[in-house]
């Protein structure tokens, strides 16, 4: 990357946070030793009840990189602590990272390399999977090399931890009080007629865990039916289309 002008980081990495004290270690840790290191780390609590916002004062106490928000009070949904985070961020490029998921080392590096290498607003990589408790079994996920915003239609190409966008090209885009509010984000993004590139490496592995908000797989298919109608505004044909499409490639990764 071009040295800097100020004084801010480069990158924002926004993480999410409700009772999440049993993994929040080590993916903290995972942000801590990336090899790229001018970044920032905004956690933001949603009023968590065990003991994960002692475990965040103490890294902010530890490293002034990071900077930790406190919602006393629940909000319930996932969009609103992610937009406090985005709100607050002061890099030029946002990433986001799950308290229970993790970065590879070379995550930031590789990707910051890909926007100035393809003139990319979004990039985005692909990841394995590991289990509630850890183990992994080398379950990747490989996403296609690009992805544009008809693409992107047939279903979400760029999980949560593997995917970055630059702000001075698409501005700080929030997210919307829905379901797979994050596809909706990238796809606010790449509506505007941006690209997004895969650096085709492995960059995060994402912890699949029975009781995330997600794993209802009959929940989900409502919830990506109600984008393509209500959020997107897609007549009924191509909605029909594109969620074929959908289905087909949940089921697929679903498998790995």
């Amino acid at each position: 990357m071009e040295e800097k002008k100020n004084d801010k980081p480069v990158v924002s990495v926004i993480m999410p946070m409700h009772n999440s004290a049993k993994y929040l270690r080590e993916a903290i840790e995972s942000v801590r030793c990336q090899t790229f290191q001018d970044w920032e780390l905004l956690v933001v609590d949603d009023a968590s009840t065990d003991n994960s916002v002692e475990i965040a004062r103490e890294y902010t106490k530890a490293d002034s990189r990071i900077r930790l928000f406190v919602n006393e009070s629940p909000i319930g949904i996932p969009s609103a602590p992610r937009n406090i985070g985005l709100q607050a961020a002061q890099g030029r490029f946002i990433a986001f990272l799950d308290s229970d998921d993790i970065y590879l080392p070379c995550k930031l590096e590789q990707q910051l390399a890909l926007f100035e290498k393809e003139q990319a607003a979004v990039v985005y990589s692909n990841y394995e999977k590991m289990d509630e408790g850890g183990i992994r079994n080398n379950r990747i996920i490989v996403a296609p090399p690009f992805t544009d915003y008809k693409q992107m239609l047939k279903g979400n190409v760029i999980t949560m931890p593997a995917g970055i966008y630059d702000r001075s090209k698409v501005g700080t885009v929030l997210m919307k009080s829905e379901h797979h509010e994050d596809y909706i984000m990238w796809l606010d993004i790449l509506r505007q007629g941006f690209r997004a590139v895969n650096t085709q490496t492995v960059v995060a592995i994402v912890r699949v865990r029975d009781t995330s908000v997600s794993s209802n797989k009959l929940k989900a298919a409502g919830w990506q039916w109600n984008i393509y109608r209500n959020v997107e505004h897609i007549p009924l044909a191509k909605s029909v289309y594109y969620f074929v499409n959908y289905a087909y490639r949940a089921v697929k990764k679903s498998l790995v």
